[in-house]
């Protein structure tokens, strides 16, 4: 249940809703599995395993996406494909046109898809209305971007847009590696990537390697720009930060998670401890990097 990444969005405090209206939103597209002919569906699911599709704690909510995806390799059906070529070929004497071939690989896969396995997986969604806060736990922007046409599906009016900084996120790292330096409250790891816009994108990534200024320096001065930087918070969250705005392997140190467990007897109680302890982290967080890129900008 901790997110291992954040696609951050800002939601204007000024709506307002109810867990059991948004409860009512999401009951629109609740998850189907796949039909026979359906190639992937997505819906919502209870986080916590319940017939609640909304979870919410202290304030903080939690909602979780649902994709089913038919798994139908092109190369299994291509070659079934080529098979039924040959039998036209044999029956009828002469080789198919490009139109008829291309039938005849529709409905090759339309006779395998009912048979093909499903892979599903599980997007988490994390809001904290009082503070205008949501937060996906995504790796790319394409996993976050089917959450959002799903949450603007239920909910016409959601009032939401990407968090914008003063300081663009690969400045900031730009002066933080320089100096060796990192802002109030944060430290700089051992994880960096820099890139060229220009070579070919030329890349040097540092992995668990000390960071020397005067070597960055250098290849900042080459014309390489800082795309990811690993970071702790507070000595209590490590994660990586990206020139897009991005958090990713983001963990929470072993001391939170013991926490948690202290506090809990029972699966249920182990949930909500969980929940508790990392949004409450992330709302501390989350203000904090916004600080140390110059504050929110608005428009």
């Amino acid at each position: 249940m901790w997110f291992r990444n954040l696609q951050i969005y800002r939601l204007s405090t000024d709506w307002k809703v109810t867990t059991q209206q948004l409860d009512e939103q999401l009951a629109q597209h609740v998850f189907q599995p796949c039909g026979g002919m359906d190639m992937q569906t997505r819906g919502w699911v209870s986080p916590r395993g319940d017939e609640r599709l909304a979870y919410a704690l202290n304030g903080q909510i939690m909602l979780a996406l649902r994709v089913e995806q038919k798994l139908l390799p092109g190369s299994v059906v291509n070659d079934l494909a080529k098979d039924r070529i040959v039998e036209f070929e044999q029956q009828q004497g002469y080789s198919p046109s490009r139109k008829q071939a291309r039938e005849i690989k529709e409905r090759v896969a339309e006779e395998l898809l009912p048979r093909a396995f499903a892979r599903r997986r599980t997007t988490y969604v994390w809001i904290d209305p009082a503070h205008g806060w949501l937060a996906i736990d995504a790796a790319s922007t394409a996993k976050a971007d089917e959450v959002l046409e799903m949450l603007n599906k239920c909910i016409s009016d959601l009032p939401l847009s990407p968090l914008r900084t003063e300081r663009s996120p690969a400045a900031a790292m730009t002066e933080w590696l320089t100096t060796s330096e990192a802002p109030a409250g944060f430290s700089i790891d051992r994880d960096c990537e820099l890139r060229s816009p220009v070579e070919e994108n030329a890349t040097v990534r540092y992995v668990r390697h000390p960071l020397d200024a005067e070597e960055i320096s250098k290849h900042i001065t080459a014309g390489k720009q800082p795309t990811r930087l690993a970071l702790t918070w507070d000595d209590r969250v490590s994660f990586v930060l990206t020139d897009r705005m991005e958090i990713k392997r983001l963990a929470f140190l072993d001391i939170l998670k013991e926490e948690a467990e202290a506090s809990a007897e029972t699966a249920d109680e182990q949930f909500d401890a969980d929940f508790a302890l990392m949004t409450g982290e992330l709302a501390r967080l989350l203000p904090a990097i916004v600080a140390a890129l110059g504050g929110e900008h608005r428009v």
